[in-house]
C-alpha cells in the first residue's frame, strides 16, 4: 500500500481541515462522504436532520475537496447503516433499553465498513474529525486511544469500543487541537464551512423526536399504558414506552409529594415504573460486548468509568473479567445508569476498554 487515506469528509469544518493538514502533511488524500441516512435526497433536510446527509454537506464537502485538488467521492452506505445502526437503534428501544446510536456508528460503519472500503481502494490509512488522540506506547508497540486535548469536544468516549486492528489505521489530526483552532485554520484556508455551526449526534432522528421515529417503527411502543410505583400500584397512565428512560423526571404527568424518576421501562408489562430519586441508586452493573483497546485489564483494576458521552467520569473497580464481557464496582454510587448504554473505561486519559451496559444493581 501507498501512503495513501482515505479520509471521511461530513461537509463540515472539522473534517473539511482534516483533509487540508493530510495534503500539507504529504499524504494522498481521497475524500468521501458517506450516505447513511436518506435525509441527503431532501434539499429541506439540513434543518431537520442537523445537517448530516443532505445534499448541502454534500456539496459543502465537494467544494472543499475541489479547493485541496483531492477526488472525492460519495459512499452508499445506507444499507449497512440501516441495519447496524438504526435497526439496533429501535430494537434497543423496543426491550426498554437505552441505546447508544453513534458509538455503534463509529464501531460498525466508520471503523470497519469505512475501513474495508479504504482496503479495496489501496489505502493505508483512515481519518476522521474526531477529538480524540491516538498515540504509540513508549516502546512503539501498542497504540494508545487518548482524550482530545479539547476536553469540551472530546470524542474518545464515542471511539471506545476500537482496538488495535482499528487504531493502527486510524488517523486523527484535530485530536490534539482545541475547536477554536480548527475553525481558525478553517478560515485561514479559506474554506467555506469555516463558520458552520456542528451538527446534531444522532443523524437520522427528524427534529430530535426519538419518540415519534421509534413509534412509526414498532407502534406497540405508542400505546398507553400504566405508571407503576415501586410497589406496583398504579400512579397514572404514559402515553407510550418510546416517550421514556431511565432518570427521567419531566413529561410523567404525575401529582405526588416528592419528585418521581423514571426507574424501569417494563416491556413485559407495558408499563413505565417510577420511584424517588434513591431508586435510581446504581452500584454496580456488568458490561457486555467488551472489547479492549489493547490488552485487557486484570481483575481489581481500578479505572474511571465514563457512562454518557457528555458525561463525567467516576472512580471505580473492575471485579471480574472476560475477553467479552466485565462487571464494574463504582467506588460511590451513581444513579440514573441504564442497560443499553455504553461504558468506556479510563486509567488518566487513556482508554483502556469499552462495553455495552446489560445488568444494573444495588448493593
Amino acid at each position: 500500500m501507498s501512503k495513501r487515506v482515505l479520509c471521511a469528509m461530513s461537509g463540515g469544518v472539522d473534517s473539511s481541515v482534516v483533509a487540508a493538514l493530510l495534503v500539507q502533511q504529504g499524504y494522498e488524500v481521497i475524500g468521501v462522504t458517506m450516505k447513511l441516512w436518506k435525509g441527503e435526497d431532501d434539499p429541506f433536510a439540513a434543518h431537520r436532520f442537523g445537517g448530516c446527509c443532505t445534499i448541502g454537506a454534500v456539496e459543502d464537502a465537494r467544494r472543499v475537496a475541489d479547493q485541496l485538488g483531492i477526488p472525492y467521492y460519495v459512499m452508499n452506505l445506507q444499507r449497512e447503516f440501516e441495519a447496524a445502526v438504526v435497526d439496533d437503534f429501535v430494537s434497543e428501544y423496543a426491550k426498554g433499553r437505552t441505546p447508544n446510536p453513534c458509538a455503534r456508528c463509529n464501531e460498525f460503519i466508520k471503523f470497519h465498513t469505512f475501513l474495508e472500503r479504504a482496503t479495496e481502494l489501496d489505502c493505508e490509512f483512515i481519518a476522521t474529525g474526531h477529538y480524540a488522540r491516538i498515540e504509540k506506547s513508549a516502546d512503539k508497540s501498542t497504540f494508545m486511544l487518548r482524550r482530545g486535548l479539547d476536553q469540551k469536544k472530546d470524542q474518545s468516549y464515542v471511539l471506545g469500543m476500537l482496538t488495535q486492528a482499528e487504531l493502527a489505521r486510524v488517523l486523527l489530526p484535530i485530536g490534539g487541537m482545541e475547536k477554536t483552532d480548527t475553525r481558525r485554520l478553517a478560515e485561514e484556508f479559506g474554506f467555506c464551512v469555516a463558520k458552520k455551526p456542528d451538527s446534531q449526534e444522532i443523524c437520522f432522528v427528524e427534529d430530535g423526536d426519538y419518540a415519534k421515529f421509534v413509534e412509526n417503527r414498532v407502534p406497540e411502543l405508542a400505546v398507553a399504558g400504566p405508571i407503576l410505583d415501586q410497589e406496583g400500584n398504579q400512579l397514572g397512565e404514559h402515553k407510550g414506552l418510546a416517550h421514556y428512560t431511565i432518570g427521567q423526571r419531566k413529561g410523567l404527568g404525575i401529582a405526588a409529594p416528592t419528585p418521581l424518576f423514571v426507574t424501569k421501562i417494563d416491556t413485559e408489562k407495558g408499563a413505565v415504573v417510577v420511584g424517588k430519586r434513591e431508586a435510581l441508586r446504581c452500584d454496580g452493573f456488568r458490561v457486555t460486548k467488551a472489547k479492549w483497546t489493547a490488552e485487557k485489564l486484570e481483575p481489581n483494576s481500578q479505572v474511571l468509568a465514563q457512562t454518557r458521552a457528555h458525561g463525567s467520569v467516576t472512580s471505580a473497580n473492575v471485579l471480574e473479567v472476560d475477553d467479552d464481557s466485565f462487571t464494574l464496582h463504582f467506588d460511590e454510587p451513581q444513579l440514573g445508569i441504564a442497560p443499553g448504554q455504553m461504558c468506556v473505561l479510563y486509567q488518566g486519559d487513556q482508554v483502556r476498554g469499552a462495553g455495552t451496559i446489560d445488568e444494573t444493581w444495588q448493593s
